[in-house]
């Protein structure tokens, strides 16, 4: 399989995602800089972490508009599988590819610790390696992870179960306590209404390995292999 890992002005987990996918899973992988227009026949397009264009106007806000996204966009269209980590789920919703947006942590600071997130979907190309419920400790690094929708918006990503992982105490009790940034929901991650693009804020690529602390994040990207596979 390969795995297309986009590179922005500002991106500092691109090298991670590289990492996991060549080295960890044994994938082909390509870095896609954010001038090119073509993803060089990708199977799964990766939009990393990180602070493209210094998150200037908004996070994502610049990132959008780069050639590159068009034929993200188009590559979605088409059923593709996107996945974009956190700087990277922002630039999808920058991008109108996820619904929603994103503001600052209730707590206004940057955080950067683990964290416990439930899956609430087993049937996606993003976590079919899951159990229903099963609850996955992940880190998150971000100021802006507070996500947020309005009320038809969130009616319709609930009636459509695009929600794919929430916060979540070791339990897998959804919380307010265990919800590091106020989202709404306490969302963590979800897809579009065609389920080929997700946008998460926990970082899998960070927690796919024991040495690093967990290896929980693996799952995402074993999903991904499993998808293809099948099709």
């Amino acid at each position: 399989m390969k795995f297309g890992v986009v590179v922005f002005p500002g991106s500092n987990c691109d090298q991670d995602c590289v990492h996991v996918l060549r080295d960890v899973l044994e994938q082909e992988v390509v870095l896609l800089w954010h001038q090119e227009s073509s993803l060089r026949g990708c199977d799964c397009v990766v939009l990393p972490g990180g602070f493209s264009y210094g998150d200037y106007l908004r996070t994502g806000a610049i990132a959008k508009l780069s050639p590159v996204m068009k034929s993200v966009a188009a590559f979605a269209k088409d059923g593709g599988l996107v996945i974009g980590i956190c700087n990277g789920f922002q630039i999808l919703l920058e991008a109108g590819l996820l619904p929603g947006a994103m503001l600052r942590n209730t707590s206004l600071r940057f955080i950067c610790r683990y964290v416990t997130v439930r899956v609430e979907r087993t049937d996606t190309p993003f976590t079919n390696r899951f159990q229903p419920g099963q609850v996955l400790r992940l880190p998150i690094a971000h100021n802006e992870g507070n996500y947020t929708v309005d009320a038809a918006g969130l009616k319709r990503i609930a009636e459509r179960g695009q929600v794919l992982f929430r916060y979540c105490d070791a339990d897998g009790q959804v919380t307010d306590a265990a919800n590091p940034n106020g989202s709404l929901e306490a969302i963590a991650g979800l897809c579009n209404e065609a389920g080929n693009v997700l946008g998460m804020m926990p970082h899998p690529e960070r927690a796919s390995e024991p040495s690093l602390g967990s290896a929980d994040g693996r799952g995402v990207f074993e999903s991904i292999l499993q998808s293809v596979a099948c099709r």
